[in-house]
């Protein structure tokens, strides 16, 4: 294998194990500042539906922010509504739905919006100790596109992971505190909150860093420059499309050691063709999976582009409008030359818009528009697989 010129790299620790299991149920092991009297105990059902219902009535508002406006619509995208909650978070959830308004408009201008919005909220596991409660819930949210693109699909859909924390009040409710969430990959199109970026040491060795593609949006559509060859491209996609929100069983999951995102697109382009390369883990230039192990460039960000290109088996394109179906898409959010984030394009319309499935957050088919709306600073590198 003929590695390419290549210039100084940030190295990210490499991603060994697997994620711990978590055992199921709503009861919890006591905070680590509990007071030393206070028992966990399970939520009853009436909290229960408390807490889903705050829970939905938030995470909806957000959702909902995004939705075009209708004249004379008055919407619960209006401000944080009448949930209870503690006057600093009430704060934080204006202004993040500001935020998210302000994202729409950005949206609009790359093209995209979008008519109807739906969020349902499962509660996975609570947590009451004395006066207070934490909640972890799952937030499947489904977004309807506007009709402004040529063979466009109809939806994207994502869901989200949140841990929600409150405080009992006096007439025996409970009062929401704070909301964070627990996914390790960019935020969904209906988080407001900054990228979950990795900082990493450089250890003085070099490795191939790739050219960032640009994000200037096209006047007129590109052409896909998709030829055949060895690839299945299509079961790169079903592949994806697949599995996006119900995982692989034959493979494990990384959610906890990094994120999944890498892993995930790795099994996509498997089962697309792409030919495992031995040797071992810990070398960027090999590219495997097996029940005992995996390299480091089947999980990790960086190892991946370092694998692609000194391989030469998928060169940068110069435009992230030129990703085709089976292409992939990387991030570098904060600029700070380690890349975060590994995604999938599933769909392209006719007009030329790619549409990216991934993990860490697990997303179905979202725009192309979308992710760089949401991250309008970030630098790209686009891979012609």
């Amino acid at each position: 294998m003929t590695s390419i010129a290549i210039p100084k790299r940030y190295r990210p620790a490499a991603f060994a194990g697997v994620a711990a299991a978590v055992a199921s149920g709503c009861l919890l092991a006591p905070s680590a500042h509990a007071d030393a009297g206070d028992v966990p105990r399970k939520a009853d059902h009436r909290a229960l539906d408390t807490f889903a219902r705050i829970a939905d009535d938030v995470l909806s508002r957000r959702t909902q922010a995004l939705v075009e406006d209708r004249a004379g619509r008055g919407g619960p995208d209006t401000g944080a509504g009448t949930t209870r909650m503690s006057g600093r978070l009430r704060t934080d959830e204006d202004a993040a739905l500001r935020s998210l308004r302000a994202r729409k408009s950005r949206l609009a201008q790359l093209g995209e919006a979008y008519t109807k919005a739906d969020t349902r909220v499962d509660v996975d596991r609570a947590t009451v100790i004395g006066s207070t409660a934490t909640v972890q819930v799952t937030a499947s949210s489904t977004l309807t596109y506007k009709k402004v693109r040529e063979g466009g699909p109809r939806t994207t859909a994502f869901s989200t992971r949140q841990e929600l924390k409150f405080a009992g009040t006096k007439d025996g409710g409970w009062r929401l505190t704070a909301i964070t969430s627990r996914d390790q990959g960019p935020v969904a199109v209906n988080e407001p909150s900054v990228a979950r970026t990795k900082t990493v040491d450089d250890d003085g060795n070099q490795y191939p860093d790739g050219t960032p593609a640009s994000t200037k949006y096209p006047t007129t559509p590109m052409p896909s420059g998709k030829t055949a060859g060895a690839y299945n491209y299509s079961a790169m996609a079903q592949y994806a499309e697949k599995y996006w929100r119900s995982y692989n069983p034959a493979y494990r999951k990384f959610n906890g050691a990094g994120g999944d995102c890498t892993n995930f697109v790795s099994q996509a382009l498997k089962a697309g063709g792409w030919k495992p390369v031995p040797g071992s883990a810990y070398d960027y230039r090999n590219w495997w999976y097996e029940s005992a192990g995996q390299s480091t460039s089947w999980v990790g960000v960086n190892e991946w582009a370092w694998f692609t290109l000194s391989n030469r088996r998928a060169p940068n394109l110069a435009s992230v409008y030129q990703l085709d179906v089976g292409d992939v898409l990387q991030v570098d959010f904060d600029k700070n030359g380690s890349k975060d984030h590994t995604m999938l394009v599933t769909y392209r319309d006719r007009q030329g818009m790619p549409y990216l499935t991934y993990h860490s957050t697990d997303t179905y088919r979202r725009s192309l528009a979308s992710v760089l709306a949401s991250y309008p600073d970030a630098r790209y590198f686009a891979y012609r697989t």
